[in-house]
């Protein structure tokens, strides 16, 4: 696929003569699983709705079948991120067990806003911005649920791009070619947690990636990201070592 990386201005960051302070200009993220903890908050959704039932969800098991049971869902055809959940949550119950009426599924877009962010978050976003880099969100969902999320994160981002306003979801390449529509051609870093929708995606169109890898997992055929993490507190170590 075409490379979304921005043009290559000198070895090391470095302009004729002079050093610039920070490798990159623009660092945008994913949301969910990197600013905002989906896993706390899927997980105390389904609970809260199966408890109404008299059903007690195990939650490796729901988490196992929301994972693939998403993607099946969000590669179907596009439809509104909210949309997409109240499918995914009647599936994922129809697998454990559990009927589920489709309007009843309303349950876990309703709680989108309410999933907190890792305690990481806020302390890392903060001292990035402090530190002069133009920050951003390139996610899955709609605008309004974004908006609620963006409640829990205390920093402005200038670059946002939504499945609404592509119309698809990531790892499909409309966030990353409306992504660099939007920030020109600024040196640009994305940072994620999911190998599977944004660094493989990232890779394959040249866009430099740092995967927050928060579980450790092992890295996918589509080979390293540019850097790993374990957290944003790393990630904020690296980019910005002196704020």
């Amino acid at each position: 696929m075409k490379s979304l990386r921005s043009p290559d201005r000198s070895p090391a960051g470095c302009y004729v003569g002079v050093v610039t302070a920070r490798p990159y200009d623009v660092v945008t993220f994913d949301c969910y699983g990197t600013l905002i903890d989906w896993e706390a908050g899927i997980t105390g959704a389904f609970a809260r709705a199966a408890a109404r039932d008299g059903i007690d969800l195990d939650p490796a098991a729901l988490l196992d079948a929301y994972l693939g049971t998403e993607r099946v869902v969000e590669g179907e055809t596009y439809r509104p991120y909210r949309d997409v959940l109240v499918e995914t949550a009647r599936r994922v119950a129809a697998s454990l067990r559990w009927p589920l009426e489709s309007v009843r599924g309303r349950f876990l877009p309703d709680s989108l806003g309410d999933w907190p962010p890792f305690p990481d978050t806020n302390p890392a976003l903060q001292r990035l911005g402090g530190a002069g880099y133009r920050l951003g969100i390139l996610s899955n969902v709609d605008d309004d649920l974004l908006a609620a999320s963006r409640r829990h994160l205390m920093a402005p981002f200038e670059i946002i791009v939504t499945a609404e306003h592509v119309r698809s979801y990531k790892p499909a390449p409309g966030h990353w070619h409306e992504a660099r529509r939007r920030i020109g051609d600024a040196r640009w870093l994305h940072a994620a947690q999911s190998y599977y929708h944004d660094v493989a995606a990232a890779r394959s169109l040249g866009v430099p990636v740092a995967w927050i890898n928060r579980k450790g997992n092992a890295i996918g055929s589509a080979g390293p990201p540019d850097r790993m993490f374990g957290n944003l507190t790393e990630l904020g170590d690296w980019l910005a070592p002196s704020a």
